[in-house]
């Protein structure tokens, strides 16, 4: 039941046209809003349309790059603003104040008591240099005065001295500015910093008076330093508040336009070269006329944007409908091509939103689509969906042309590239062919416009850019699309080609004559599959694992009876039948628990279909009478081919396991066998529900024969060769 709603769900034509409505709808909010979209032009095209005249009078606005540069140079003219605090100096005063008076006092009971302990800031080391300075001045040489409490007054002073000076918050590095702005009541001055005090200023200042006013003790000025520097507290705080609120202000003070165009002014007459300053006024008018749209006219607008998308995507929708059944009644790939779609035309979107001078929009990697589609689906796919891309983000960007050919050369080529993919890494060769394919489509267009050598340059930046961008994204991608969305790739099947693989390794190790014939018959389906435009690896893959089941009971298969009985012999027909239809079904439980692909476990019951097992059915008729059986009963359980690889695969197995058992090579048997058996699968209906043409019948023909001939090629008997095939015993 699940299973039936699933399906339902992925065939759905409802789904499906929600997916569709929902991509158009998407892509066409991505539009920029309001405004034409046949605006967008490139400064040194020529403007080919009726001279622009102004229907109204509108501003001409700064590019958004000169704009923001105008506005961070404002920003860097703002000093930094620090505020005056005047109570810091006032209360480390007061305090040095009542220290000085404390000092003495504790210096003098120490006098009295050496054990007694100061309790104060001061070091231990300090405050004994003070007890010594008391009780001898005269040891203490280059002293201008020998009263402890005179010294200490001085301290005072020093510190008076330095709060005049003022005393910043930070250090010089960290103000990046060599002026600040100080801000005093409701008095604002700009001066140059090193006019105040950082703290390792501070520390020279102190010195230096110290050395001026007391003398050139160096005990003394340390324990002193010690002491003034402790009372020392900035004075001079910077205000992170106050100096971006002026910056914001700078900022918005710079005008955001350069002059004004009148209504019924001309913008640009035709057939005028398109410069810098004309831009700047046809992108303004876009954003004016933008700004003025009415309601109605906005919803005309996006209907015209909703055709114009749908236009676009009907071209992919139409060729998948015609050429790709497969792919039109999955939804899953549908969604699947619709998100790819969407990703690239929300990174345009994002990127179109930057409107900044320098041609960030090379850095759109459509080629990353073009190579996901060619990987998940196939090379026409792959390029179809590019083209479409491209047309959709070069409308996005105003329907630029110039941008839409150049994603269409890079992308394609992108798909050129993996479009026999054989390994992961190959991926990473897209890299030259995207590069190539930007650089040519660059230089075209710059010599078409007068462009500058600096900016070709530019431009070759950021096109190598995106060359080295998207092999990356697209192996990231691949590998997380795979896992998302179940989707089998040919380098996935690639990876199941390696004889290492466990059930390949299995089946040569216990059933050698059937790991034999899958090979070979995976050399026939990728020829055959080549000449009629199927997928060679897939129905190589298929051809590798048909059989797997076989592994579990081989000895009930002629071709793995080397040295044993024909265990069928001592069966009945029916249970005969059983054992050989249980290949199929155990197969397909080995491949599911080993995680092989859907797309490969098809081909386990469908290279059978429902054929009848034609030796057992016989004999059934021969024992019982046809009167007494069931036909049914001694088919496959199917179900059909459904596509051309497991057609083709009915066929191939069928025509080899015949041809092998010829006794001696006749090609007209060969052709007759091969002939035959196709014609018998068609009469039987086996190939109903396979899109297999005449065309493709006939090419499947001449590929067997010409495969299977050579198999059977006629071979020159050597010298002595009875006597080589003959056992030692006969010798």
């Amino acid at each position: 039941m699940n299973q039936n709603k699933a399906a339902k769900l992925k065939q759905s034509l409802r789904i499906k046209f929600l997916i569709i409505l929902s991509t158009i709808v998407l892509i066409v909010m991505m539009f920029p809003r309001g405004e034409s979209i046949e605006s967008e032009v490139t400064i040194g095209s020529v403007w080919i349309q009726d001279d622009l005249i102004a229907s109204t009078t509108f501003e001409i606005l700064k590019s958004n790059d000169i704009f923001e540069k105008e506005r961070l140079q404002a920003a860097s003219r703002v000093q930094p603003i620090f505020l005056r605090d005047n109570s810091a100096a006032s209360i480390s005063i007061d305090s040095i104040k009542k220290y000085n008076s404390l000092i003495p006092r504790l210096v003098s009971a120490k006098q009295k008591n050496e054990e007694l302990s100061h309790n104060t800031f001061l070091s231990d080391n300090s405050f004994n240099i003070f007890v010594q300075f008391k009780n001898k001045p005269a040891t203490f040489k280059n002293i201008k005065t020998y009263s402890l409490t005179e010294i200490l007054r001085l301290s005072k002073e020093i510190l008076d001295r330095i709060y005049q000076r003022g005393l910043l918050n930070l250090s010089y590095k960290e103000i990046n500015k060599d002026s600040i702005s100080v801000r005093d009541g409701k008095f604002e001055r700009v001066f140059p910093k090193t006019l105040y005090l950082d703290r390792e200023s501070a520390n020279d200042y102190l010195n230096n008076l110290l050395k001026i006013n007391i003398g050139d003790n160096s005990e003394i000025n340390e324990a002193l330093t010690e002491y003034i520097s402790f009372f020392l507290r900035p004075n001079i705080i910077y205000s992170y508040e106050l100096t971006d609120a002026a910056i914001r202000n700078a900022k918005d003070r710079v005008p955001r336009n350069i002059g004004i165009v009148n209504e019924n002014e001309r913008i640009i007459a035709k057939h005028d070269r398109i410069t810098p300053e004309v831009k700047l006024k046809i992108d303004s008018y876009r954003i004016a006329k933008g700004e003025e749209i009415s309601f109605w006219s906005n919803i005309t607008q996006g209907v015209g944007k909703f055709i114009h998308i749908l236009i676009i995507l009907l071209l992919l929708i139409i060729y998948i409908y015609l050429f790709r059944k497969r792919i039109f009644n999955d939804n899953l790939k549908i969604l699947l091509i619709a998100i790819i779609i969407l990703f690239i035309s929300f990174l345009t979107y994002l990127i179109y939103s930057l409107n900044v001078s320098a041609p960030v929009e090379l850095l759109v990697v459509v080629p990353v689509a073009s190579m996901l589609l060619t990987i998940i689906f196939d090379s026409r796919i792959g390029f179809y969906g590019t083209v479409v891309i491209a047309l959709i983000v070069g409308g996005l960007r105003g329907n630029d042309y110039a941008f839409a050919l150049m994603n269409i050369v890079a992308g394609g080529l992108a798909a050129y590239t993996v479009r026999d993919i054989k390994n992961r890494t190959q991926i990473f060769r897209s890299f030259f062919y995207i590069l190539i394919g930007y650089v040519v489509s660059i230089v075209a267009f710059s010599l078409e416009r007068f462009a500058s050598f600096d900016q070709m340059l530019i431009s070759f930046a950021f096109a190598t850019s995106n060359a080295l961008i998207s092999p990356v994204f697209t192996y990231g991608l691949i590998i997380f699309i795979e896992r998302i969305f179940n989707i089998t790739t040919d380098l996935t099947l690639l990876e199941l080609t390696d004889f290492n693989h466990p059930l390949l390794r299995d089946l040569a190790h216990k059933a050698p004559g059937t790991f034999n014939h899958s090979m070979f018959l995976g050399t026939i389906a990728e020829t055959t599959a080549e000449t009629i435009g199927a997928n060679p690896i897939l129905a190589r893959v298929g051809a590798y694992y048909h059989d797997i089941g076989k592994s579990l009971d081989p000895e009930s298969f002629v071709e793995n009876q080397i040295n044993s009985g024909n265990i069928h012999e001592t069966l009945t027909p029916q249970q005969s039948v059983e054992l050989i239809r249980n290949h199929v079904s155990k197969g397909i439980e080995i491949a599911e628990k080993n995680g092989l692909p859907k797309e490969v476990i098809e081909f386990i019951p469908m290279h059978h279909g429902t054929m009848i097992i034609t030796y057992f059915y016989e004999k059934a008729k021969q024992l019982y009478g046809e009167d007494h059986i069931e036909i049914n009963d001694y088919r496959y359980m199917g179900p059909k081919p459904n596509t051309r690889e497991t057609a083709l695969l009915m066929l191939a197995d069928a025509c080899e396991s015949t041809v092998r058992s010829l006794a001696e090579s006749d090609s007209q048997k060969v052709e007759n066998i091969i002939n035959n058996i196709i014609s018998a699968r068609i009469d039987d209906g086996q190939l109903d529900d396979a899109p297999l043409t005449f065309k493709d019948i006939s090419k499947i023909r001449e590929s067997f024969y010409k495969i299977l001939i050579g198999q059977h090629h006629k071979r020159i008997r050597y010298p002595n060769q009875e006597e080589l095939e003959s056992s030692k015993e006969e010798k």
